[in-house]
């Protein structure tokens, strides 16, 4: 079977960047966005629950740093479809060698990477370019009550944002700092 996707795994245990295989003609292109039986080596195991597309109009734009806690924790594969944003996912899981960590990707519509995100993990992106537009695959269904979030400016995860950050919402500003007393996510 011919493959459509090169995984890489990335400093942070089960964090994989996804590089999709387009296939070229004069038409246009044809390219495979998912394939639960390719991306099962990759990490992901569980049904798409739901299918989330964003547009965020203005460069240096942040959104996130958003997560659910167990049991509606969430495994995510993020693509850009136009634009390009830089990626973030922070390691929230509990015992992790890699616990409150960072790593970060370039993610465009013409680079055709992806950014599959395990659980335990919270997600955000800058945008890079005005209207950049996202599509996340999610294994779990959003739950409210579940929803949580981290600060995008908390100086303890110092995120180094490439651009000045441009545009941020309410919420994603009012998440507390983060303390000694965060324990992070127990799977």
């Amino acid at each position: 079977m011919s493959t459509r996707f090169v995984c890489t795994s990335l400093p942070l245990n089960g964090l994989v960047r996804v590089q999709r295989q387009p296939l070229h003609d004069a038409r246009g292109l044809f390219e495979r966005m998912f394939c639960a039986d390719e991306l099962a080596a990759a990490g992901w195991a569980q049904p798409i629950a739901q299918i989330n597309h964003s547009i965020t109009r203005q460069r240096g734009s942040v959104r996130g740093l958003h997560y659910q806690r167990p049991p509606h924790a969430e495994m995510k594969l993020v693509s850009c479809l136009r634009g390009e944003v830089w990626d973030v996912a922070v390691d929230l899981r509990a015992g992790s060698p890699t616990f409150l960590q960072w790593h970060a990707e370039r993610l465009s519509a013409d680079n055709a990477c992806a950014l599959l995100i395990p659980s335990g993990f919270a997600h955000g992106f800058q945008a890079l370019s005005d209207d950049a537009e996202l599509l996340y695959l999610h294994s779990a269904a959003y739950a409210p009550g579940a929803e949580a979030g981290l600060n995008p400016l908390d100086p303890l995860l110092a995120l180094a944002w490439p651009l000045p950050v441009a545009e941020m919402s309410d919420r994603d500003r009012s998440h507390a700092l983060l303390t000694d007393l965060f324990e992070g996510v127990r799977l």
